[in-house]
Protein backbone atom coordinates (compact mmCIF):
# COMPACT_ATOMS: atom_id res chain seq x y z
CA UNK A 1 0.00 0.00 0.00
CA UNK A 2 2.97 2.31 0.77
CA UNK A 3 4.60 1.69 -2.59
CA UNK A 4 1.05 2.26 -4.25
CA UNK A 5 0.90 5.63 -2.56
CA UNK A 6 4.59 6.84 -3.66
CA UNK A 7 3.96 5.72 -7.07
CA UNK A 8 0.80 7.70 -7.40
CA UNK A 9 2.34 10.78 -5.86
CA UNK A 10 4.72 10.57 -7.72
CA UNK A 11 2.92 10.58 -11.13
CA UNK A 12 0.80 13.69 -9.88
CA UNK A 13 4.21 15.47 -8.93
CA UNK A 14 5.13 15.24 -12.55
CA UNK A 15 1.85 15.76 -14.22
CA UNK A 16 1.45 19.04 -11.52
CA UNK A 17 4.89 20.08 -12.63
CA UNK A 18 3.77 19.66 -16.55
CA UNK A 19 1.10 21.66 -16.04
CA UNK A 20 2.93 24.66 -14.11
CA UNK A 21 4.93 24.68 -17.17
CA UNK A 22 2.21 24.63 -19.40
CA UNK A 23 0.64 27.72 -17.38
CA UNK A 24 4.33 29.76 -17.37
CA UNK A 25 5.39 29.12 -20.58
CA UNK A 26 2.40 28.53 -22.46
CA UNK A 27 -0.46 25.75 -23.51
CA UNK A 28 1.53 25.45 -26.91
CA UNK A 29 5.17 26.49 -27.14
CA UNK A 30 7.25 27.03 -30.68
CA UNK A 31 10.88 27.26 -30.47
CA UNK A 32 13.04 28.03 -33.72
CA UNK A 33 10.93 25.63 -35.98
CA UNK A 34 12.62 25.20 -39.57
CA UNK A 35 11.33 23.20 -42.38
CA UNK A 36 12.74 23.09 -45.51
CA UNK A 37 11.24 21.02 -48.84
CA UNK A 38 14.76 20.58 -50.67
CA UNK A 39 16.62 23.98 -51.07
CA UNK A 40 12.88 25.48 -50.14
CA UNK A 41 12.65 27.30 -46.78
CA UNK A 42 9.04 26.92 -45.40
CA UNK A 43 9.76 27.93 -42.20
CA UNK A 44 12.73 29.58 -41.04
CA UNK A 45 13.25 29.59 -36.88
CA UNK A 46 9.77 30.02 -36.13
CA UNK A 47 8.95 30.79 -31.79
CA UNK A 48 5.90 31.59 -30.78
CA UNK A 49 3.77 30.57 -27.78
CA UNK A 50 -0.57 30.36 -27.10
CA UNK A 51 -1.52 30.61 -23.67
CA UNK A 52 -4.09 28.29 -22.23
CA UNK A 53 -7.65 29.82 -22.65
CA UNK A 54 -6.86 32.41 -25.81
CA UNK A 55 -7.44 32.64 -29.17
CA UNK A 56 -4.51 33.23 -31.06
CA UNK A 57 -4.57 34.66 -34.94
CA UNK A 58 -1.85 33.04 -37.42
CA UNK A 59 -1.96 35.69 -40.20
CA UNK A 60 -0.02 36.45 -43.49
CA UNK A 61 0.32 36.44 -47.46
CA UNK A 62 -0.30 33.19 -49.21
CA UNK A 63 2.81 31.19 -49.22
CA UNK A 64 4.10 32.59 -45.70
CA UNK A 65 4.18 29.21 -43.93
CA UNK A 66 0.75 28.64 -42.11
CA UNK A 67 -0.38 25.60 -43.59
CA UNK A 68 2.82 23.88 -43.32
CA UNK A 69 3.34 25.13 -39.39
CA UNK A 70 -0.58 23.54 -39.01
CA UNK A 71 0.79 20.50 -40.54
CA UNK A 72 3.76 20.38 -38.32
CA UNK A 73 1.27 20.80 -35.23
CA UNK A 74 -0.88 17.75 -36.72
CA UNK A 75 2.73 15.81 -36.86
CA UNK A 76 1.67 15.66 -40.70
CA UNK A 77 5.35 16.98 -41.55
CA UNK A 78 8.37 16.93 -39.70
CA UNK A 79 10.86 19.79 -39.09
CA UNK A 80 14.22 19.87 -39.83
CA UNK A 81 15.15 22.14 -36.50
CA UNK A 82 13.40 23.08 -33.47
CA UNK A 83 11.02 22.01 -31.08
CA UNK A 84 7.05 21.92 -30.07
CA UNK A 85 6.06 21.37 -26.48
CA UNK A 86 2.19 20.95 -25.93
CA UNK A 87 1.64 21.38 -22.52
CA UNK A 88 5.44 20.97 -21.60
CA UNK A 89 5.99 17.68 -24.09
CA UNK A 90 7.53 17.35 -27.34
CA UNK A 91 4.73 16.45 -29.93
CA UNK A 92 7.53 14.72 -31.64
CA UNK A 93 7.25 11.89 -29.07
CA UNK A 94 3.78 11.11 -30.54
CA UNK A 95 2.87 9.34 -33.80
CA UNK A 96 0.38 11.79 -36.40
CA UNK A 97 -2.31 9.22 -35.35
CA UNK A 98 -1.79 10.04 -31.46
CA UNK A 99 -2.49 13.76 -32.16
CA UNK A 100 -5.78 13.90 -31.19
CA UNK A 101 -5.54 11.66 -28.10
CA UNK A 102 -3.23 13.87 -27.04
CA UNK A 103 -5.19 16.77 -27.25
CA UNK A 104 -5.01 18.70 -30.31
CA UNK A 105 -8.38 18.49 -32.81
CA UNK A 106 -8.03 20.62 -36.05
CA UNK A 107 -10.73 21.75 -38.81
CA UNK A 108 -9.12 21.74 -42.53
CA UNK A 109 -9.30 24.25 -44.78
CA UNK A 110 -10.73 21.83 -47.31
CA UNK A 111 -13.98 19.99 -46.23
CA UNK A 112 -13.10 16.08 -45.57
CA UNK A 113 -16.90 15.46 -43.88
CA UNK A 114 -18.07 12.05 -44.89
CA UNK A 115 -21.29 12.95 -47.09
CA UNK A 116 -23.81 10.39 -46.82
CA UNK A 117 -23.31 10.22 -43.29
CA UNK A 118 -25.91 12.24 -40.97
CA UNK A 119 -24.37 15.32 -39.06
CA UNK A 120 -24.89 13.76 -35.39
CA UNK A 121 -22.68 10.25 -36.74
CA UNK A 122 -20.19 12.85 -38.18
CA UNK A 123 -19.59 14.18 -34.68
CA UNK A 124 -19.69 10.66 -33.41
CA UNK A 125 -16.36 9.70 -35.53
CA UNK A 126 -14.89 12.42 -34.74
CA UNK A 127 -15.09 11.17 -30.50
CA UNK A 128 -13.91 7.83 -31.31
CA UNK A 129 -10.01 8.81 -30.59
CA UNK A 130 -11.22 8.60 -27.00
CA UNK A 131 -12.29 4.91 -26.90
CA UNK A 132 -10.74 2.56 -25.95
CA UNK A 133 -12.55 -0.60 -27.10
CA UNK A 134 -10.72 -2.69 -29.30
CA UNK A 135 -11.74 -5.19 -32.40
CA UNK A 136 -12.43 -8.31 -30.67
CA UNK A 137 -14.64 -6.06 -27.91
CA UNK A 138 -16.75 -4.04 -31.38
CA UNK A 139 -16.73 -7.54 -33.13
CA UNK A 140 -18.47 -9.11 -29.75
CA UNK A 141 -20.47 -6.14 -28.62
CA UNK A 142 -19.04 -6.37 -24.82
CA UNK A 143 -20.62 -4.20 -22.42
CA UNK A 144 -18.19 -1.70 -22.49
CA UNK A 145 -18.54 -0.87 -26.30
CA UNK A 146 -22.21 0.33 -25.74
CA UNK A 147 -21.21 2.73 -23.10
CA UNK A 148 -19.07 4.46 -25.21
CA UNK A 149 -21.14 4.63 -27.86
CA UNK A 150 -24.04 6.20 -25.90
CA UNK A 151 -20.71 8.98 -24.26
CA UNK A 152 -20.19 9.28 -27.63
CA UNK A 153 -23.91 10.02 -28.84
CA UNK A 154 -24.42 12.44 -25.49
CA UNK A 155 -21.03 14.30 -26.32
CA UNK A 156 -22.20 15.16 -29.75
CA UNK A 157 -25.98 16.21 -29.02
CA UNK A 158 -24.18 18.70 -26.71
CA UNK A 159 -22.41 19.59 -29.13
CA UNK A 160 -25.00 20.00 -31.66
CA UNK A 161 -26.63 21.84 -29.16
CA UNK A 162 -23.80 24.21 -28.70
CA UNK A 163 -23.50 25.37 -32.38
CA UNK A 164 -27.40 25.15 -32.68
CA UNK A 165 -27.69 22.49 -35.17
CA UNK A 166 -30.81 20.69 -33.74
CA UNK A 167 -32.58 21.11 -36.47
CA UNK A 168 -30.40 19.07 -39.49
CA UNK A 169 -28.85 16.39 -36.56
CA UNK A 170 -30.19 13.77 -38.73
CA UNK A 171 -29.74 15.41 -41.71
CA UNK A 172 -27.25 13.91 -44.30
CA UNK A 173 -24.27 16.48 -44.49
CA UNK A 174 -24.45 16.54 -48.51
CA UNK A 175 -27.85 17.91 -48.09
CA UNK A 176 -27.04 21.28 -45.78
CA UNK A 177 -25.57 24.34 -47.29
CA UNK A 178 -21.93 24.64 -47.00
CA UNK A 179 -21.77 27.12 -44.28
CA UNK A 180 -23.95 24.72 -41.97
CA UNK A 181 -21.45 22.14 -43.13
CA UNK A 182 -18.81 24.10 -41.95
CA UNK A 183 -20.46 24.07 -38.53
CA UNK A 184 -20.27 19.83 -38.75
CA UNK A 185 -16.55 19.76 -39.13
CA UNK A 186 -16.16 22.26 -36.07
CA UNK A 187 -18.08 19.94 -33.79
CA UNK A 188 -16.35 16.90 -35.10
CA UNK A 189 -13.12 18.42 -33.95
CA UNK A 190 -14.38 19.02 -30.77
CA UNK A 191 -16.03 15.88 -30.39
CA UNK A 192 -12.26 14.64 -29.51
CA UNK A 193 -12.11 16.89 -26.49
CA UNK A 194 -9.53 18.57 -27.92
CA UNK A 195 -7.19 21.05 -25.08
CA UNK A 196 -6.42 23.10 -27.81
CA UNK A 197 -8.01 23.38 -31.55
CA UNK A 198 -6.46 24.15 -34.43
CA UNK A 199 -8.60 26.16 -37.20
CA UNK A 200 -7.46 26.59 -40.61
CA UNK A 201 -9.68 28.93 -42.72
CA UNK A 202 -12.96 28.33 -40.50
CA UNK A 203 -14.60 31.52 -42.51
CA UNK A 204 -13.28 30.49 -45.57
CA UNK A 205 -16.41 30.72 -47.89
CA UNK A 206 -18.64 32.17 -45.86
CA UNK A 207 -20.98 35.09 -46.06
CA UNK A 208 -20.62 38.62 -43.86
CA UNK A 209 -23.35 37.08 -41.78
CA UNK A 210 -22.18 33.79 -41.70
CA UNK A 211 -18.52 35.20 -40.46
CA UNK A 212 -20.34 37.07 -37.66
CA UNK A 213 -22.36 34.00 -36.48
CA UNK A 214 -18.94 32.53 -36.70
CA UNK A 215 -17.14 34.64 -33.89
CA UNK A 216 -19.80 34.51 -31.92
CA UNK A 217 -19.85 30.57 -31.64
CA UNK A 218 -15.85 30.67 -31.37
CA UNK A 219 -16.07 32.86 -28.39
CA UNK A 220 -18.80 30.50 -26.60
CA UNK A 221 -17.05 27.24 -27.64
CA UNK A 222 -14.27 28.56 -26.42
CA UNK A 223 -15.63 30.35 -22.99
CA UNK A 224 -17.55 27.10 -22.04
CA UNK A 225 -15.59 24.26 -23.19
CA UNK A 226 -12.12 25.77 -21.54
CA UNK A 227 -10.98 25.73 -24.73
CA UNK A 228 -7.64 27.52 -26.12
CA UNK A 229 -7.58 28.17 -30.57
CA UNK A 230 -5.03 28.60 -32.74
CA UNK A 231 -6.46 30.45 -35.91
CA UNK A 232 -5.14 30.63 -39.69
CA UNK A 233 -7.43 32.69 -41.49
CA UNK A 234 -7.63 35.38 -44.28
CA UNK A 235 -10.67 37.44 -42.86
CA UNK A 236 -8.47 40.05 -41.06
CA UNK A 237 -11.75 41.46 -39.63
CA UNK A 238 -12.57 38.68 -37.93
CA UNK A 239 -8.90 37.92 -37.11
CA UNK A 240 -8.19 41.60 -35.12
CA UNK A 241 -12.16 40.90 -33.59
CA UNK A 242 -11.42 37.62 -31.86
CA UNK A 243 -7.89 37.06 -31.05
CA UNK A 244 -6.30 37.69 -28.17
CA UNK A 245 -2.87 38.01 -29.56
CA UNK A 246 -1.80 37.70 -33.32
CA UNK A 247 1.50 36.18 -34.97
CA UNK A 248 2.37 37.29 -38.33
CA UNK A 249 4.13 35.59 -40.55
CA UNK A 250 5.99 36.64 -43.76
CA UNK A 251 7.96 33.96 -46.00
CA UNK A 252 8.53 31.54 -43.19
CA UNK A 253 9.48 33.87 -40.70
CA UNK A 254 7.55 35.44 -37.09
CA UNK A 255 7.60 39.19 -38.70
CA UNK A 256 4.87 40.59 -35.43
CA UNK A 257 3.89 38.72 -32.69
CA UNK A 258 1.52 40.99 -30.40
CA UNK A 259 -1.85 42.35 -29.71
CA UNK A 260 -4.42 42.91 -33.06
CA UNK A 261 -3.69 46.70 -32.15
CA UNK A 262 -0.02 46.13 -32.03
CA UNK A 263 0.12 44.01 -35.16
CA UNK A 264 -1.91 46.13 -37.01
CA UNK A 265 0.41 48.79 -37.12
CA UNK A 266 3.48 46.58 -37.09
CA UNK A 267 5.21 48.35 -40.11
CA UNK A 268 6.71 45.01 -41.31
CA UNK A 269 2.96 43.52 -41.68
CA UNK A 270 1.77 46.70 -43.30
CA UNK A 271 4.64 46.12 -46.08
CA UNK A 272 4.30 42.58 -46.26
CA UNK A 273 0.08 43.20 -46.96
CA UNK A 274 0.32 46.14 -49.11
CA UNK A 275 3.95 45.88 -50.30
CA UNK A 276 4.51 49.86 -48.68
CA UNK A 277 6.49 51.49 -46.78
CA UNK A 278 4.24 52.64 -43.49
Amino acid sequence: MIHAVTKVTGTNTRESKIASAASTEGLLRVDGVTVRFGGITALDKVSFSVAAGHIVGLIGPNGAGKTTLFNCLSRLYSFNEGSILFEGRSVVEHPPHGIAALGIGRTFQNLALFRTMTVRQNIMLGGHCRTSSGFFANALRLPQVGREEHALQDHADELIELLDMQSVAETRVMDLSFGTQKRVELARALASRPKLLLLDEPAGGLNHEEVGVLMEQLREVRDRLKLTMLLVEHHMNMVMRISDKVVALDFGRVIADGTPAEVQANEDVIRAYLGVES
